[in-house]
């Protein structure tokens, strides 16, 4: 009996120990949503967007002087959703080797200059990626006249890329890793690098499809140049942001999603008044501040994603006349296609609730 009864003593202390070690869990107030950036764009009355110095089809200057371009619409959207008005933004060309310092320095507010997302530049960058806004590729441009079928038989060939991008870096994984020799041409941008091809100074030029289908329509004779089949890497591409504001970051990645969700959802330019009166539809009215206040809970007014959407339009709008059917680019949607539709791509946007 004593026996039974210490054992039974001795379980009870046991387990009021393991009862006495459970964590204590308390209720904490999540942070509050604040962004200095957002602060200094309201009193500065201007967003700064960072974007490329002239890429056709999305970002360049027309012959009036104003900027074009599926990026350049994208700081439109952000100027609409942040200050009401698509004119309240000041674009700052940058070339690649300057972009991230100008995001760092605080020169710009969201780097939107078709730019891939990496690790190495988010750890070494002091960047952040708020979205994906275009998914391109690594590709070659070559002259039909070498009859090429494939970017393995450019052994021994010439090839432009730039310097300090990722198109320089795969380029050089691409050609090591089958034990081709290439000797690269590696310039300063762009421009530089379209020119040198035009001059003959290289036998192939590597960059972005979407970069290459760009150039080419900027060639003396664009009918006698290719771009090969072989893609040779998974861009990204996407607006980035300085490090350590996470509410303006996630301002950036809602817009973005907000006209992405729009063409989803068959809220375009034209109908988004119409829809925020008469729409039935919650995620219509929600997303178009009908219903809710996830505007001012960002410090935006409730309607921040209806006027990106009738300033720009929504991102299959944004897609179409910039760099889609109805521009000089004539991209299909491919994998920028709605997750939807048929056949279906990866613009898929997350739930505005």
């Amino acid at each position: 009996m004593l026996a039974l009864t210490t054992a039974a003593c001795g379980g009870g202390d046991q387990d009021r120990g393991k009862q006495e070690a459970e964590p204590v869990v308390t209720a904490t107030e999540a942070p509050a949503f604040a962004s200095p950036t957002l602060d200094a764009i309201k009193r500065r009355g201007r967003l700064n967007c960072g974007v490329h110095e002239g890429l056709v089809g999305f970002a360049y200057t027309d012959n009036r002087g104003e900027w074009r371009g599926f990026d350049a619409d994208f700081c439109r959207a952000l100027a609409a959703a942040v200050l009401g008005t698509p004119d309240a933004v000041r674009f700052v060309p940058l070339t690649s080797s300057q972009r991230f310092d100008a995001l760092r320095g605080g020169r710009v507010d969201v780097l939107w200059r078709a730019t891939s997302w990496t690790l190495s530049r988010e750890i070494s960058e002091g960047v952040r990626f708020a979205g994906v806004n275009y998914y391109d590729g690594q590709g070659f441009l070559v002259r039909r006249s070498l009859n090429l079928a494939s970017a393995a038989e450019l052994n021994g060939a010439r090839v432009c890329v730039q310097r300090e991008t990722t198109s320089e870096l795969n380029a050089a994984d691409f050609f090591r890793a089958r034990g081709i020799e290439y000797r690269p041409v590696v310039m300063a941008n762009e421009e530089a690098a379209r020119n040198a091809y035009a001059r003959e100074d290289c036998d192939a030029f590597s960059a972005d499809i979407s970069a290459l289908a760009a150039a080419r329509t900027l060639l003396s004779n664009p009918e006698q140049h290719a771009i090969l089949p072989d893609v040779i890497s998974k861009e990204a591409l996407g607006p980035a942001v300085k490090r350590g504001d996470e509410s303006w970051t996630s301002i950036v990645r809602w817009t973005l999603n907000a006209l992405m969700l729009a063409e989803e959802l068959g809220v375009t330019s034209d109908n988004a008044g119409r829809l925020a009166r008469e729409s039935r539809d919650p995620r219509i009215r929600r997303l178009l501040g009908v219903e809710g206040d996830l505007g001012s809970a960002m410090g935006l007014s409730n309607d921040w994603a209806k006027n990106a959407i009738e300033a720009t339009g929504n991102y299959g709008e944004i897609f179409s006349r910039n760099i889609g059917p109805n521009s000089s680019l004539d991209l299909a949607r491919g994998l920028n296609a709605q997750w939807n539709a048929r056949p279906g791509g990866l613009i898929y946007a997350l739930p505005i609730r």
